[in-house]
């Protein structure tokens, strides 16, 4: 069968990845989930859920910074655009999210990890630790959506028409309109239009999470210039709820450009907060 225009934006993307990139097939109970490792066999486990669209690929910016130290596992989410498959057990809540999850890490002998995410991947990954809060180090947010805030009206709005009616003209227009001023990697907003369409693709939402309660250390990074939510409000809520926790504002970045934009600073403020 001849390849899928998403699948050739998917291999010109991997091939941004550093050589030493391992893919790996990890069996659960909901199919096989597409992981991307990279780093020393030795190093602390750090995993890393990408936003909506964007595949575990969108963290090749990042990963040779955060790979000279830790053993990266940048992960295709279940339900979305990628190489993880549903096979199996039914995926039907957020509930069945946590439990793939928990299979991931025991597929990947992680009985504990660092845990980072981007947008979805940060509400996912809140919900985690909360869930298995003993097999989470430190915890990592980039611009989380639906965790400390709802979305801004106005961006549900823009976003409406990809969402009743997908297409690749439509996500590249609302992409346009988002990351306007910071200039993503070509490749990766290619891989992100066609992602829109990809068959079978069923991302599963739930109720914020209770975010007041996490325990695990942690980091918010913010961008200065998201549309998604106003990060004075999000940067104002974990403060208050959560005093202890470490709160970044990222200088001149959108929500759809993490964490593409000015990767050297987001990966200097994760890196010092993973110690």
């Amino acid at each position: 069968m001849p390849a899928s225009a998403f699948d050739l934006a998917y291999d010109e993307l991997r091939a941004r990845w550093p050589e030493s990139t391992e893919e790996r097939d990890v069996d659960t109970p909901y199919g096989p989930t597409r992981v991307h490792v990279h780093g020393p066999a030795d190093g602390p486990p750090l995993v890393l859920l990408p936003g909506g669209s964007a595949t575990g690929l969108v963290w090749f910016a990042n990963a040779p910074a955060l790979g000279a130290r830790y053993r990266v596992h940048a992960v295709d989410l279940l339900g979305d655009a990628g190489r993880t498959e549903r096979r199996g057990r039914p995926l039907r809540n957020a509930d069945d999210l946590t439990a793939w999850l928990d299979a991931l890490l025991d597929g990947l002998a992680l009985n504990r990890t660092h845990l980072c995410g981007h947008s979805y991947g940060a509400w996912l990954a809140t919900r985690y630790a909360l869930h298995a809060p003993e097999r989470v180090d430190r915890l990592a947010l980039v611009d989380p959506t639906q965790v400390f805030v709802g979305f801004r009206p106005g961006y549900l709005l823009r976003a409406l028409p990809l969402l009743i009616r997908p297409s690749e003209a439509r996500a590249r227009a609302f992409l346009a309109r988002e990351t306007a001023g910071t200039r993503p990697d070509e490749a990766w907003q290619r891989l992100y239009a066609l992602a829109a369409t990809a068959p079978g693709r069923k991302l599963v939402t739930g109720r914020r999470p209770r975010a007041a309660d996490l325990r695990t250390p942690l980091l918010v990074l913010l961008a200065e210039r998201s549309r998604a939510h106003r990060a004075a409000e999000v940067a104002e809520r974990v403060r208050r709820t959560l005093p202890e926790a470490e709160v970044v504002l990222l200088p001149g970045a959108t929500h759809h450009s993490l964490p593409l934009a000015g990767p050297e600073r987001l990966d200097a403020r994760l890196l010092a907060f993973l110690g």
